[in-house]
């Protein structure tokens, strides 16, 4: 069994099985284990994934497991065999990456924020229009006025929560990858792909805070809404040199097969220049975009994780300090945050714009969005092909 290094686990399992195995893989973890998970190919609820015996994510090829030791023993005989279990992991706990700030910029931001200047989302003609975008996260702040008019699905994979944005952190990603242009509630227009079509998953809870199986089924139900990127600005620290999810590497492989991008924050954990800390989960999987993040001036911000092994690597980088966007409060509508949180939708709002622009999918997509990096004389290992820019 592959453990989690340097990461919370939730006692429950993943366990991948191999392609085209759904019906074989239900079979197998009855008859090897005694677990008698749910199979479906419809969304999963978060009352099916805190099931007593666990949930096969059908789109996924990935099944959610409550398991006792002597049950993951033989499950993880059963991985090293040729039967339909490929691999069997131990399930994260996952956070936002993010933190507030209340810095001011120098940048002119009377129209639009800094943001979307330095991706050149102001100055393209692509505005996301039938594009259909996911950010999981906190969910999200349905009453926010800035929003008025628009069309937002939901759904929530916490258990005994809504999908209502009580944290904040959700609706600030989804105003910076596909809010507005022109804010009702007023302030600078701050949102990249503002005519994309908005799906909102909640899979970290009112705190903050998920795990593995909530964020595969909402890649699950994003995937099977024909979501051409997914967003996902949380995460889990890892320690240099750990290995990356084998079944998170799988599931975005599956994932971009069908169309569907997934991009993911790089983390928070470096404290440059002294300490630079390895890309985390599940960013650090070589089919997930990883994000970094950069401030006004163009200059790696000190927070963000960078390469230092053969492990995980940034990709692109994107805005991340002092990002100003909406917010759940009737108090605030808006507020200035930072971290790789903020930088990743911007990476997935300007992906919504290649993906209209090019109607560029899947491998595609992920191949003109490195393309579009423009280099800003940072070593690769911190910003990969540079800053994203809009077509």
């Amino acid at each position: 069994m592959s453990e989690p290094s340097g990461a919370e686990t939730t006692g429950r399992y993943l366990v991948l099985l191999e392609d085209g195995a759904i019906a074989a893989g239900a079979h197998e973890l009855s008859r090897v284990a005694g677990i008698a998970a749910t199979t479906t190919a419809d969304t999963v609820t978060s009352e099916q994934l805190a099931a007593t015996d666990g949930i096969i994510l059908h789109e996924l090829g990935v099944a959610v497991v409550t398991a006792e030791p002597d049950q993951v023993t033989r499950l993880t005989r059963a991985a090293e065999g040729a039967g339909p279990i490929a691999v069997v992991e131990a399930e994260r706990v996952v956070q936002a990456y993010t933190a507030s700030t209340e810095d001011a910029v120098a940048a002119d931001e009377s129209v639009f924020t800094w943001g979307l200047q330095a991706v050149g989302a102001t100055v393209s003609t692509a505005t996301g229009a039938g594009v259909r975008v996911a950010v999981l996260d906190t969910g999200f702040t349905t009453a926010h006025p800035d929003f008025a008019g628009r069309t937002v699905l939901t759904n929530s994979f916490i258990t005994g929560e809504s999908a209502e944005d009580a944290h904040g952190h959700g609706t600030h990603c989804i105003g910076t990858s596909t809010g507005p242009r022109k804010p009702a509630s007023g302030g600078p227009g701050y949102g990249v792909a503002y005519e994309a079509e908005v799906y909102a998953g909640k899979v970290l809870s009112n705190a903050g805070f998920g795990s593995d199986g909530g964020i595969l089924a909402g890649i699950a139900w994003a995937v099977a809404n024909g979501v051409a990127v997914i967003s996902m600005s949380l995460g889990a620290a890892v320690r240099p040199g750990a290995a990356y999810s084998q079944v998170f590497e799988q599931a975005a492989q599956r994932a971009l097969a069908k169309g569907t991008l997934i991009v993911a924050a790089a983390g928070n954990e470096s404290r440059r220049p002294g300490t630079v800390a390895p890309v985390g989960h599940p960013a650090n999987c070589p089919s997930i975009l990883s994000v970094g993040a950069i401030d006004e001036k163009r200059a790696l911000a000190p927070f963000s994780c960078g390469t230092v092994d053969t492990v995980g690597q940034v990709d692109v980088v994107a805005p991340g300090v002092d990002v100003y966007s909406a917010w759940n409060s009737p108090d605030s509508w808006h507020r200035r945050l930072q971290g790789t949180s903020m930088a990743t939708p911007h990476v997935a709002g300007v992906a919504a714009l290649l993906a209209q622009h090019h109607q560029a999918r899947g491998w595609e997509l992920w191949a003109r969005l490195a393309q579009s990096g423009r280099r800003l004389g940072l070593p690769s290992t911190d910003v990969g092909t540079g800053l994203v820019q809009a077509p």
